[in-house]
């Protein structure tokens, strides 16, 4: 009987020590190795005998969802690198060190006047009337570079900061017009466009992380970071759903609540999708074929950038598929911290992608750069609060975010439908 590496060999349950991602990420080659083999033996039966063995198609399963918990395993472990630590003693901050002490003391004991202090002097600490006082700079940076690197669509799309409530972009969907004269030659006034508008409200983001007075109280502990390492996570969570499948009421628009048509039916405003030909599944022949149209979908501009986008799921099916030349379509990442490709696309993961089923866009492909943009509305408020659930301290943490659409020929969908 030909012996196969089993699923809990290949890729062994998670026992990496928080700084070992090298040896999280050679699990998880091996455990891609022991994937391949089986399935191509589940390929090879499929071929002999127009279907596969049940005992196979268990083993690719299991490897495959094995192959999904390494991976998870080594997108923890890089992100635990990147928290900062509690205690940095000695560090030089580079915010105002007044506004640091300041901040400090209304944190720890609740003592808000030396922000009030720093208000008066217009300093733009924070107006309590509008909901908490400001995180110093260094927190809010600290913020904004976390969820980069947890929101998957952020990590994708144009953030831009503003001051006010909304971001209003002009653009003309057939052009501005131009054309060639000579040095001397005189220059014909070209058409108006006609210019539209789009809009994008920011909308109030909160978190409310609690502590003990014990640990504000001690002073090992640094607390801006304690604050940024709470909220990140819970604002990146509620962000990653609002910009995939946010309605635009009190969130951002997410890019699948916009309107979707077939790409040969295509007009501005909406997002074109290519159907795969069978209803919550691939084609039965052909299946890899939809990739490369979705692909072919968008411009030369844009595809150069280009990302599939798609959850842990959907990738676990499409890591199955193979080209006319028996070639993988999917390859793993070149080394821990960087995306898996498909057709030498980078993939990322969005878990509030649909999961394939009848008529769901479970897969998207664009220049996310150039078709989405995040707004941030700047500064992140803080308002701490000691009564609501003692004998825990309750920092009531809120951010303003928009997000939306900014160029629909950009972002291309995969519809599982006939």
């Amino acid at each position: 009987m030909e012996k196969t590496a089993m699923p809990g060999r290949v890729a062994p349950e998670v026992k990496a020590a928080p700084d070992s991602v090298t040896a999280a990420f050679e699990d998880f080659m091996g455990a891609f190795e022991a994937f391949r083999e089986v399935n191509d033996r589940r390929l090879s039966e499929i071929e002999e005998k127009l279907t596969s063995d049940v005992v196979t198609r268990d083993k690719v399963e299991r490897i495959n969802k094995a192959m999904d918990e390494q991976s998870r395993l080594i997108d923890e472990l890089v992100l635990k690198k990147m928290r900062p630590q509690l205690s940095r003693p000695g560090q030089t901050l580079e915010a105002s060190e007044e506004h640091k002490a300041a901040f400090e003391a209304y944190v720890r004991r609740g003592d808000d006047q030396g922000l009030r202090d720093l208000d008066q002097k217009a300093l733009s600490a924070g107006v309590s009337g509008d909901g908490g006082y400001l995180v110093p700079e260094q927190v809010d940076g600290e913020i904004g570079r976390r969820l980069a690197a947890i929101s998957p669509i952020r990590s994708l799309a144009t953030v831009r900061q503003v001051s006010g409530a909304v971001l209003k972009k002009p653009f003309a969907a057939t052009g501005f017009a131009s054309g060639w004269v000579a040095e001397t030659q005189g220059r014909p006034q070209t058409g108006t466009p006609e210019l539209s508008e789009l809009s994008f409200p920011t909308m109030e983001l909160y978190a409310m992380p609690a502590a003990t007075q014990a640990l504000l109280d001690d002073a090992a502990v640094d607390i801006e970071a304690w604050i940024a390492a709470e909220v990140d996570l819970a604002f990146a969570e509620q962000e990653g759903t609002a910009f995939v499948s946010g309605d635009g009421v009190l969130k951002p628009k997410g890019f699948l609540a916009y309107d979707q048509v077939a790409e040969s039916a295509w007009t501005w405003g909406r997002l074109g999708y290519i159907a795969t030909g069978a209803a919550g599944a691939f084609a039965a022949t052909g299946a890899s074929d939809v990739l490369m149209d979705v692909v072919y979908a968008l411009k030369a501009g844009h595809r150069q950038n280009g990302h599939f986008v798609m959850s842990r799921r959907t990738q676990g099916e499409v890591r199955k598929l193979k080209d006319a030349d028996g070639n993988y379509l999917w390859a793993p990442p070149a080394r821990p911290g960087e995306p898996a490709s498909l057709i030498g696309f980078p993939v990322t993961e969005a878990e509030d992608m649909p999961e394939i089923a009848a008529n769901a866009t479970a897969i998207a492909f664009g220049d996310f750069r150039a078709g989405y943009l995040v707004v941030d509305r700047v500064g992140v408020r803080i308002l701490r609060d000691p009564y609501s659930a003692k004998p825990y301290v309750l920092f009531y943490t809120t951010k303003r975010v928009g997000g939306g659409v900014q160029d629909f020929e950009a972002i291309k969908l995969v519809r599982f439908s006939a």
